[in-house]
């Protein structure tokens, strides 16, 4: 028996995979494609998602993964009515968040990515990963999950046992219907067409635009919904998506002429994919059942706007992986298990609702009411104010001030909305600091918690730590004598790099940890 099999390593299902493994929990990941899909999605990686690449240790193979020159710049612009327009700005500019985080951005297709992560999982021995296999169904006893599995030409089958099973196989997952977790789904009506396409003269058409990798582009007809570019290489190959009328096949459709509108100008175009894809928001009703759990799209699915979707679904593998290794070992209870669905789920409402649908609402209420061609001087003068607080950036720091493993303040929200501070807060992500050694703090994280002290308290940094012994807890201390950059004594990092608590008092850190390992009758 495994103690986890996970079903769908796509770059989620792997990301898991390689969280588990690093913490000697053995893995059985059952994947259907034998080679990653060359479809050019889920490019844009946030500061926090390469930090997650650092401690699986292979940030540097992703770096190297990138199909397009350091110095080409991975920037992004929205533009009003057509990409050659002077009616534009810089937006989704990820640097502004830049010293909250270890690791830079990066960009590169998720097919380059997934193969990145595949060759990690591949190096560890606790990892058994089956590709060309699906997920037919599966059941769950008190002792663990029956996960039946055939090849994708249904020439063999096989069963596979696990203690805990985790779906990560996609918004049509089946082991998510399996285990009877129901979706809410909130769909837009929208058939939007995916377009990938080579044209070196585009690419000189967008010289005029440089260090810009990714164009947004709002048409006022199409009342909010994008129309986007993105480049895949530096020069060749881009892919497009944007709403087209119901009954579009690739068949009845004039794509090009569509391209060529939404560019402004004419230009050589030579399709390599044309596929389509329904616009909609789906979120299960829960994150867990017994000991069924899901992650990734299987969890929640939202439109490719801004980049969210796959940085989302990595941070739930970092979630839950640290808390199944936990209760697997035996220092983790039944309701760290359940804090994974009462952390993630409402982060992913509220990416949906005040980042993604607010886009589409904002930008529908400015193109019904601005226009160059009714009052020139009235558009160009709200246009050009549209992002100066860069919302989609500035605002958006995942947090779990109302988890109940976190000793966040009174009154908290589990939100994506939030406030980036190096101050170290309960329930928000460690910003990194330089130590008096030299040493960045991150890299002295370990794989359980981590208690930094500041300005020579160890007195109280020993009595956290005695505690953590008595709970045989995983617990690394990480003291200086001068004072802090996290306006606190103490913090207490969980393996995640959130913060459990911050404060100055020893007697509240121990309580803290007991409290962020949530601690249970131990062992699965």
């Amino acid at each position: 028996m495994y103690d986890v099999v996970i079903v769908g390593g796509g770059p989620v299902g792997m990301g898991l995979a390689i969280e588990l493994g690093q913490r000697n929990v053995s893995v059985c990941v059952i994947e259907r494609y034998p080679e990653p899909q060359p479809i050019p999605k889920g490019q844009n990686l946030t500061q926090r998602t390469t930090e997650h690449f650092f401690f699986w240790n292979c940030e540097a193979e992703l770096r190297a993964a990138r199909p397009t020159p350091r110095d080409a710049g991975i920037g992004g612009m929205t533009c009003y009515g057509k990409l050659l327009t002077e009616y534009h700005y810089d937006w989704l500019n990820r640097a502004l968040v830049r010293d909250y985080y270890y690791t830079a951005n990066e960009r590169l297709p998720q097919y380059a990515t997934e193969a990145v992560l595949r060759k990690r999982a591949g190096e560890i021995a606790a990892i058994d990963i089956r590709y060309g296999w699906t997920c037919t169904g599966a059941e769950q006893d008190e002792d663990g999950v029956t996960v039946h599995a055939a090849t994708r030409d249904e020439s063999a089958s096989d069963t596979v046992r696990g203690r805990y099973a985790v779906g990560c196989d996609g918004s049509r997952s089946t082991l998510r219907e399996a285990a009877g977790i129901t979706q809410t789904l909130s769909d837009h009506d929208r058939l939007m067409a995916l377009l990938v396409f080579r044209s070196t003269e585009l690419h000189d058409l967008l010289e005029r635009y440089p260090g810009k990798a990714f164009f947004n582009v709002l048409n006022p007809e199409l009342e909010g919904y994008w129309q986007f570019f993105g480049r895949v290489d530096q020069g060749t190959t881009w892919f497009f998506h944007a709403p087209v009328p119901p009954g579009t096949t690739k068949d009845n459709f004039d794509f090009a002429g569509m391209l060529h509108a939404v560019v402004g100008q004419e230009f050589e175009v030579e399709f390599e994919y044309i596929g389509f894809w329904d616009l909609r928001f789906a979120i299960a009703e829960r994150y867990r059942n017994g000991r069924v759990f899901v992650a990734g799209d299987a969890a929640h699915s939202h439109p490719p706007y801004g980049g969210y979707g796959i940085n989302t679904g990595f941070e739930d593998a970092r979630n839950l992986g640290w808390k199944l290794a936990a209760r697997l070992q035996g220092w983790g209870g039944e309701a760290l298990l359940d804090s994974y669905d009462l952390e993630r789920r409402p982060v992913f409402a509220s990416t949906a609702d005040d980042f993604i649908a607010r886009f589409i609402e904002e930008d529908r209420a400015f193109l019904a009411t601005y226009s160059p061609e009714k009052d020139r001087e009235e558009f160009e003068r709200h246009w050009f104010r549209r992002n100066e607080g860069a919302d989609e950036v500035a605002a958006f720091e995942p947090n779990y001030e109302c988890s109940p493993i976190v000793s966040g303040p009174a009154g908290g929200v589990c939100s994506a909305r939030g406030t980036h501070l190096h101050k170290a807060r309960a329930g928000h992500h460690l910003s990194p600091a330089t130590l008096e050694s030299g040493t960045n703090v991150y890299e002295c994280l370990g794989q359980g918690f981590t208690l930094l002290t500041f300005g020579g308290c160890d007195a109280d940094a020993e009595e956290i730590r005695a505690e953590a012994e008595r709970q045989n807890l995983p617990l690394d201390l990480i003291s200086q004598s001068a004072t802090g950059p996290y306006e606190a004594r103490h913090v207490l990092v969980r393996p995640d790099n959130f913060v459990a608590w911050a404060g100055d008092e020893g007697k509240d850190g121990a309580r803290s940890l007991v409290r962020a390992a949530a601690l249970g009758d131990g062992g699965g």
